[in-house]
C-alpha cells in the first residue's frame, strides 16, 4: 500500500477520511494548538526567564493527569488481566506520542522481566521513525489499519492509542480497527471531544492547556502522556505481583548494574547481609522472585518455583501460597 506523500499540489483535506470529517479550523480549536499567554514574547526572553516559564507551565502537568486517574486505574486493571490471561498490551502512536509509547514498551522487559511480545508498540513510519521524522505516515488511516491488522488483535488484548491532539488519522484508525476485532481499547490524549476518544472504549485525557511553544506537544502534552503510560504499566505490573512492597523484584539481571540492583533488593526485602543475598540468588538460579520466596516462606527452590507458577508470578501470593485474584 502506498504511503501518502504531501506536495505543494496536495489537497491536505483529502489525505484521510478523518481530515475530511474535521475541518481545518478544528486544529486551531484544539487547546494544545492555542496560544499561551504566559509565553508571549518568548523569543525576547533571557535563558533564565525561558527556563522559569517552561518550569511554571510544566508544574501544571501532574494536576492535569490527576483528573484522569479514575480512567487510568480502569485501564491499569484491564492491562493486568490481559497480561495474566495471555494477552498483550499494544500501544499505537505517531510522532512524539509514538516515541513515548515505544519508550514505555521497551523499558518493561528489563524492569519487570516481561516477555518481549507482551508489551508492544506500533509506530507510524515503523522503527525508523523513532530516530527520524516520518510524520507524513500519521495522516494515513490505511497504514494504521494495516499495521494493527498485522498484530492480529483479539479479545485478549488491550490496545491503547496515544495522540496528543486526539485526531491523528493513523492512530484513530488503528484503535477503531482493534476495537472492531474485540480488543479492549483506550485513548491517551490532551484534548476533549476527539475522534480518538470516540474510537476507544475509554479515554484518559490530560488537559494540560496551551504549550509554551504553540503546538509543540512534545512539551507539556508529551510529559503528560509519559506520566500516564508510566502509571499504566507500573500499576499493571504491581497488580500482577511483579513488585513486592515498593521493590521491583522482577528485575531482569542482565548487566552488572541490574545484578547489583537485584542483590540490594533482596537485602532490603529480607533484611539480610550481602553475602546471604548473593548466595541465595545463586541458588535460586539468578532469580530474585525465587530467592525472595525461598527466604520469606522458608522453602527450597523447587517449592518456591512451584508457588510462583501457581500464583502466575505474583511474589506476595507465592510467599503466602494463595491463589491469584485480580
Amino acid at each position: 500500500m502506498a504511503t501518502t506523500t504531501l506536495t505543494p499540489e496536495t489537497d491536505i483535506a483529502s489525505t484521510s477520511t478523518t481530515a475530511k470529517q474535521d475541518p481545518a479550523s478544528l486544529l486551531q480549536q484544539l487547546i494544545t494548538e492555542s496560544m499561551n499567554e504566559a509565553s508571549q514574547g518568548f523569543d525576547t526572553k533571557s535563558a533564565l526567564e525561558i527556563a522559569r516559564i517552561i518550569n511554571h507551565e510544566d508544574s501544571k502537568v501532574a494536576t492535569a493527569v490527576k483528573k484522569a486517574i479514575p480512567e487510568i486505574a480502569q485501564v491499569m486493571d484491564r492491562v493486568a488481566r490481559a497480561l495474566r490471561d495471555g494477552g498483550r498490551l499494544i500501544y499505537v502512536g505517531a510522532g512524539s506520542s509514538g516515541r513515548i509509547a515505544a519508550l514505555d514498551a521497551s523499558e518493561c522487559p528489563p524492569t519487570y522481566s516481561t516477555a518481549p511480545g507482551q508489551i508492544q508498540y506500533i509506530m507510524a513510519g515503523g522503527p525508523k521513525a523513532l530516530a527520524s521524522a516520518v510524520e507524513v505516515n500519521e495522516d494515513s488511516e490505511e497504514l494504521g489499519q494495516r499495521d494493527i491488522a498485522r498484530r492480529r488483535p483479539t479479545r485478549k488484548d488491550v490496545v491503547i492509542g496515544v495522540s496528543a491532539s486526539g485526531r491523528t488519522p493513523y492512530v484513530v484508525a488503528a484503535t477503531a480497527y482493534a476495537r472492531a476485532r474485540g480488543a479492549f481499547t483506550a485513548a491517551v490524549s490532551c484534548n476533549h471531544g476527539t475522534p480518538l476518544a470516540e474510537a476507544a472504549e475509554i479515554a484518559m485525557i490530560a488537559d494540560v492547556g496551551p504549550e509554551v511553544v504553540s503546538g509543540s506537544t512534545r512539551l507539556k502534552a508529551g510529559s503528560a502522556q509519559k506520566m500516564i503510560l508510566n502509571m499504566i504499566t507500573t500499576g499493571a505490573m504491581t497488580r500482577l505481583g511483579y513488585v513486592y512492597e515498593n521493590l521491583m523484584v522482577n528485575v531482569h539481571m542482565q548487566n552488572s548494574k541490574l545484578v547489583e540492583r537485584g542483590i540490594r533488593i533482596l537485602m532490603r526485602a529480607c533484611n539480610i547481609d550481602r553475602a546471604t543475598a548473593v548466595d541465595t540468588i545463586k541458588s535460586a538460579g539468578r532469580s530474585v522472585p525465587v530467592a525472595l520466596v525461598m527466604l520469606k516462606a522458608r522453602v527450597d527452590k523447587p517449592e518456591a518455583v512451584r508457588r510462583l507458577a501457581k500464583s502466575d508470578g505474583n511474589v506476595r501470593l507465592a510467599i503466602e501460597d494463595n491463589v491469584l485474584e485480580l
